[in-house]
């Protein structure tokens, strides 16, 4: 009796942990990129900016540094417009690129042949966190 008194507690206190998030978008500018010395580093192509190392298959992304301050830091889940499944942002971009973000493929012929599109992302930001927000930097 008391382990279904403490499942049904349990149970009843999961709502009140569940964060509440409000789902921003934002037109950029996709790029994609693979592994190799000449766009990553040299002697480390795998590994990221934020100490991440890339594997062949993950859903990753690199983003510019103006998207971290809106929210797209390390580890943000981001669904991109035109692509199935979610990424995950590991990599951050050279401070002179604005609304971009530079998609991780495997594969160097179809980074290249992704080239240069304008994409929508959305990505969740904790309703807090968006409150204090000036939203106005999204337009």
């Amino acid at each position: 009796m008391r382990r279904a008194v403490w499942l049904l507690a349990i149970v009843l206190a999961l709502p009140a942990c569940a964060e509440e998030v409000e789902w921003r978008s934002l037109e950029v500018t996709a790029s994609a990129y693979s592994p190799s010395p000449a766009q990553t580093h040299p002697d480390h192509p795998r590994l990221t900016a934020w100490g991440d190392t890339l594997e062949p298959g993950m859903k990753a992304i690199a983003v510019s540094r103006d998207l971290i301050e809106l929210g797209l830091d390390h580890g943000t889940e981001v669904k991109i417009e035109g692509l199935s499944g979610t990424y995950v942002v590991r990599d951050k971009m050279h401070r002179r690129w604005r609304r971009k973000i530079d998609i991780y493929m495997e594969d160097a012929e179809a980074a290249r042949e992704w080239g240069l599109r304008a994409v929508t992302i959305r990505w969740p930001v904790p309703v807090e966190a968006a409150a204090g927000d000036d939203a106005s930097e999204l337009r």
